[in-house]
């Protein structure tokens, strides 16, 4: 059995984690929130928008959330099967309620965090009596990932809102990890099992259900394309050239007016980032960031490549770490659009639900997420056009 330190990081562990892990973790991931709390009411940026959620009411979510889906929620152990429409207790913060459902002025940053422990009380406790099952554990697990994602969340606001990551108490933040180009990577063609099995408790529903395909053979670059190889793009005018763009992708960029990715105030001679409010200059090795799908399949078109599918995708980082395949360092692109896998179930307390609108899919993680949270099986989904997520691209031969 791993140290429950370890085990904090392991997302298979997590998924199928009991009461005392859960509890460890959902404590993490409530001192998580409040580090992004407290850093950004020092740098007065609580209620900020710029056109993103303020991140005062991010934070709150993680709170509204298990107030919603587990303290207020007497069908709980029913786990997905509860009925979205079944009564529940009164709220734990009646004007906090209010406030997250646009009726009420926001509350001070105290009296969220204390609601925020109040909650995060109540959820503990009622773990502590909860059954050990899928069904008994099933809010508590999605309550983690919940709360996980928002951490996230606040770090893209933060970088939107060009937040300085000194001073006290400094950002929650890491810096892009950078490496050395290395060979893309050849699969033989196989049969892969696509998307998780039941069984394996906290499963995603984008992730429902795994199903068999054939996966012809196909080459991956080994890592995300970086910024060194993506100022090739702009070197050679891609940005300029119709051919690169999609119908779709050239009107995005006419209508945006874009030159190079969000925050990047040059590409040529160089990739120079607006990063916490200061101009800096990006490592090379660093994987290409705050890349929308327009941009990634310009880029693949200018290369004579191609975005990886996801069975594609998958199977690389089931199969080729120990080959040089490297994942995790943003979220990647890649082709087709946001769909159901065969089977595919969603309960009332659903995070992952399917988009309304046409919406394209991210795989992996990044260097932001939670390790916990990190999972080759993972799908996201997002508008074409998105690029304040940490997000970037990898490419598959012809």
């Amino acid at each position: 059995m791993k140290p429950r330190a370890a085990a904090l990081d392991d997302a298979a562990a997590m998924r199928r984690a009991g009461a005392d892990l859960l509890s460890l973790a959902l404590m993490d991931a409530r001192n998580h929130t409040l580090r992004w709390l407290a850093a950004l009411e020092a740098r007065g940026a609580l209620l900020a928008t710029d056109g993103g959620p303020a991140p005062l009411a991010l934070a709150a979510r993680a709170g509204a959330w298990q107030d919603r889906w587990i303290a207020r929620n007497v069908r709980r152990q029913c786990g997905e099967a509860a009925e979205p429409s079944a009564l529940r207790l009164p709220p734990a913060d009646a004007a906090i309620d209010a406030w997250l459902a646009g009726a009420a002025p926001a509350p001070r940053a105290d009296a969220l965090r204390a609601w925020l422990a109040q909650t995060l009380e109540t959820t503990l406790d009622l773990l502590s009596a909860a059954h050990g099952d899928d069904d008994g554990l099933h809010v508590f697990r999605t309550a983690l990932r919940h709360e996980d994602r928002l951490g996230e969340a606040l770090a893209e606001r933060a970088a939107a809102l060009q937040l300085h990551a000194g001073g006290e108490p400094p950002l929650p933040w890491r810096e892009p990890p950078a490496f050395a180009e290395r060979a893309p990577v050849w699969l033989p063609a196989q049969r892969l099992m696509l998307g998780s099995p039941p069984g394996g408790g906290a499963v995603p529903e984008n992730e429902r259900w795994a199903h068999e395909l054939a996966l012809p053979e196909f080459e991956i670059d080994a890592q995300p394309v970086s910024w060194a190889r993506y100022v090739e793009f702009a070197e050679d005018g891609g940005y300029d050239r119709r051919e690169c763009w999609s119908e779709a992708g050239w009107a995005w960029l006419q209508a945006e007016g874009r030159r190079a990715p969000r925050h990047v105030e040059q590409l040529r001679g160089g990739v120079l980032v607006q990063r916490h409010g200061e101009l800096r200059r990006a490592a090379p090795g660093q994987a290409a960031l705050h890349v929308s799908r327009h941009e990634a399949e310009a880029w693949c078109r200018w290369a004579g490549r191609r975005l990886p599918t996801e069975p594609e995708w998958e199977c690389a980082a089931l199969q080729a770490s120990g080959r040089g395949f490297a994942w995790g360092q943003v979220f990647e692109w890649v082709a087709g659009s946001a769909r159901p896998w065969p089977g595919y179930t969603a309960g009332a307390s659903a995070l992952d639900a399917l988009p309304a609108q046409p919406a394209g899919v991210l795989r992996g993680a990044s260097w932001m997420t939670r390790l916990r949270q990190v999972h080759p099986k993972a799908r996201r989904f997002a508008p074409v056009e998105a690029d304040t997520a940490f997000s970037g691209f990898r490419s598959c031969g012809m």
